[in-house]
């Protein structure tokens, strides 16, 4: 009988690293529009977000982080180029890291997105191999 669950001991997954552009500087200076969207998108995109912190800088940009059970997501801003470098790391298959720069880009109104994807780890071997 198949199972919902992965194994103990499978160690993978997928880590998304983007810069986003053409952004409007005040989005990316609101603290709090940005820890509720990080934690949104994150959420829409499958992940299980357990805590959120960030950090504002003077005169301007916020750095914030977003705990996940499956691992964690980040974003840099600066306000003064309409610019954000996003960090997304998830282990298993049921969070969708590219899905959720995806969301992020979109609520961001993003006129420009450079996303890479990696793949960690190693997959879990067939079954019956």
């Amino acid at each position: 009988m198949p199972s919902e669950f992965v194994p103990v001991g499978v160690f993978s997954g997928k880590h998304v690293l983007a810069e986003l552009e053409d952004i409007e500087p005040q989005l990316l200076d609101d603290e709090t529009f940005l820890r509720s969207t990080l934690a949104n998108t994150l959420t829409d995109a499958g992940a299980t977000v357990c805590e959120v912190i960030a950090h504002r800088f003077e005169p301007q940009g916020v750095t914030v982080l977003a705990m996940l059970a499956e691992s964690h997501a980040s974003v840099h801003t600066y306000p003064e180029i309409g610019a954000v470098f996003v960090d997304v790391f998830t282990c298993g298959e049921r969070a969708d890291p590219e899905r959720a720069v995806t969301l992020l880009a979109d609520a961001l109104g993003t006129g420009s997105v450079s996303m890479s994807t990696f793949h960690r780890g190693r997959q879990p071997a067939e079954a019956g191999t």
